[in-house]
């Protein structure tokens, strides 16, 4: 595979897996060999660096964000600014991986033109690789990749439009709209997308379509048979307080671990066992001596 090397990044990861940029071309040549591509989302400086330490392919600024992190009942809340803020933090972090950033609700639904700037500014201000855009929107595709940006579309179950759809609702279950699927996810690679999410969908549509098109598919809730897997790093790790969806898989309980380790501090502190003495600074003995002369009766007294 041909990836282009990070400019003053090391060799390899803390895990030893080389660091070489993984992009959007490369993607296509990932599925092409038939190597499954792994993708997160992740939100700050600390959780995707160690996901791109992990050797993850692609790393999503996902609009999730405004779910796991900032404690909106769902996506439609976040704002632009806000996905920046993240998106840059999370620029930090990554070396190798492919770094997309979700566009929010509303940040591209009015005009081609609006949705051009608000992407540009992903690119521009927060050092994103790619954008991310929900639903059939082949126009809008068409202009990002005419302006050098490059596009991952999202299909199916796209949480942005949960009140059409009624809420989290798998998607594509009958022929008819099995079909209409798969003229939108011929519109939105054709019009350019590098890549396309496919969420809550049946696995066989996903199978159908990943067999299709010639860009890479990226599963959430879509079966195994797709290019590659997302899942949020929230979910990953138990770090949500919501019941975890069917496709969700729990890798590790790091909440559990948190919960732990939190109340075994709180409870070093209320028995005074948090820090000890070898956790303190002391005063050098000569200066200690020094504040005791200083400190007897009469000892500062003008003469």
């Amino acid at each position: 595979m041909t990836l282009s090397r990070f400019p003053g990044s090391p060799s390899s990861t803390p895990l030893g897996i080389p660091i070489t940029k993984v992009t959007m071309p490369a993607l296509a040549e990932m599925k092409r060999e038939g190597k499954p591509i792994s993708a997160l989302t992740a939100y700050d400086y600390s959780s995707s660096r160690l996901a791109d330490e992990a050797g993850i392919d692609l790393i999503l600024v996902g609009d999730s964000l405004a779910m796991v992190v900032l404690g909106h009942e769902n996506t439609l809340a976040v704002t632009v600014d806000e996905m920046l803020h993240h998106t840059r933090a999370v620029r930090r972090a990554v070396r190798r991986a492919l770094l997309v950033a979700d566009m929010p609700f509303g940040s591209y639904h009015g005009t081609v033109a609006e949705g051009l700037a608000n992407a540009i500014r992903f690119v521009k201000e927060a050092g994103a690789e790619a954008v991310k855009i929900e639903g059939p929107r082949p126009d809008l595709v068409r202009a990002l990749t005419e302006a050098e940006i490059p596009v991952v579309g999202h299909l199916g179950l796209t949480p942005q439009s949960l009140h059409r759809m009624g809420g989290y609702r798998v998607q594509a279950r009958t022929a008819e709209t099995v079909l209409q699927l798969k003229a939108d996810a011929h519109a939105v690679a054709d019009a350019g997308a590098g890549a396309l999410v496919l969420e809550g969908i049946p696995r066989e549509v996903a199978a159908v379509l990943t067999a299709e098109l010639t860009i890479s598919t990226i599963g959430i809730g879509a079966g195994p048979d797709c290019d590659g897997q997302i899942l949020v790093f929230h979910d990953l790790l138990n770090l949500t307080f919501a019941p975890a969806a069917k496709f969700v898989r729990r890798y590790g309980d790091a909440g559990a671990l948190i919960r732990s380790a939190i109340e075994h501090y709180r409870e070093d502190v209320e028995r005074r066992a948090f820090p000890s003495d070898e956790e303190s600074y002391h005063l050098p003995e000569e200066e200690r001596r020094a504040l005791d002369a200083l400190q007897k009766p009469g000892a500062l007294r003008k003469a």
